[in-house]
């Protein structure tokens, strides 16, 4: 159990919060500082929400962030579930959740959409806040299980991919699994594509709870279409020990996309290099997204698979 979620009223003065708060950012980054965007229930007239401004602020180079913000009063707070997002809260007078994305990272335009929305569509706006009303009332609304995110977050995923979708989102985009729709879909395309066809029950679901193994969903729009599991080994190495798109999807360049945001990722992680066991089949793809052969060298010292291409990438 968590402390309780409490929604209220919409509030006149948060636009001049966020207006006053975006102020002090923008001078806080300087020239780094390409947009701030107020985002969220908050930034919705009518519509109840969470007394705490979500603000967007878009950069040239998020790395560099950090003291400024501080300075402000702002506590870094990771990435959570969006790979490359930099999350920082602060808490007092006002209460302020920021997101810092580099210039041109799809979660931008993905809430810019839904705000808008939401602002253009009273009807919707207000279903949303009886979806909130109905949420509070379930004592499962307040508790996290198995997840980071509460079952208040998780219960309006279905409605916030029904709004992006009339809102026409299409980018693509990577998530790590934490929604159990997602959980689905990883076991499901693990299921088909690997552990099914060789007969047996996926060996490998402990991994789904272990702080060295990363489960990430791809995007489509709202669709989700592929899934990678990656493995961070010592001495700043990973291993890709699956990364697949689901068949209607495959053949138009998404795999590579897939990849490439991976390895973006891992990079801004500290992550040096990145191997994969190729079978024969893929061993052209990686080859065509710059990999070479290399030595595996798992570091459990399991000897390498006799029929696939030991294969790698710096980063």
């Amino acid at each position: 159990m968590i402390k309780s979620i409490i929604v209220t009223p919409y509030n006149p003065e948060w636009p001049r919060m966020f207006e006053a708060e975006a102020t002090n950012i923008k001078q806080a980054l300087g020239k780094n500082c390409l947009a701030v965007h107020h985002v969220g229930s908050t930034a919705v007239p009518e519509l109840s929400a969470k007394p705490k401004i979500d603000i967007i602020a878009v950069v040239k180079d998020p790395t560099t962030i950090n003291t400024a913000l501080e300075k402000l009063g702002y506590e870094y707070r990771g990435e959570f579930n969006i790979p490359m997002h930099y999350g920082f809260n602060k808490r007092g007078k006002t209460d302020v959740n920021l997101h810092v994305y580099e210039e041109g990272n799809p979660e931008i335009e993905l809430n810019l959409l839904f705000r808008n929305y939401l602002r253009n569509h009273p009807e919707i706006r207000d279903e949303y806040t009886r979806l909130k009303e109905d949420l509070l009332k379930n004592s499962a609304s307040h508790e996290k299980a198995n997840s980071m995110f509460t079952g208040y977050n998780l219960g309006k995923d279905a409605f916030i991919r029904k709004v992006l979708q009339a809102a026409h989102f299409s980018k693509v985009r990577i998530l790590r699994c934490t929604h159990y729709a997602e959980w689905d879909v990883a076991k499901k395309l693990r299921e088909q594509y690997f552990f099914g066809p060789i007969g047996i029950a996926d060996p490998y679901t402990w991994t789904f709870d272990h702080k060295d193994h990363l489960h990430v969903i791809l995007y489509h729009g709202v669709e989700m279409i592929g899934y990678a599991h990656i493995q961070l080994w010592p001495n700043y190495r990973s291993a890709l020990r699956i990364l697949v798109i689901d068949q209607p999807y495959q053949q138009h360049g998404l795999g590579s996309k897939f990849l490439h945001l991976c390895e973006r990722w891992l990079k801004k992680l500290g992550i040096r290099s990145l191997h994969d066991e190729a079978r024969p089949s893929s061993v052209a793809f990686y080859r065509k997204n710059g990999y070479v052969e290399m030595p595996f060298d798992e570091p459990s010292g399991e000897p390498p698979s006799a029929q696939d291409v030991a294969m790698g990438k710096i980063l």
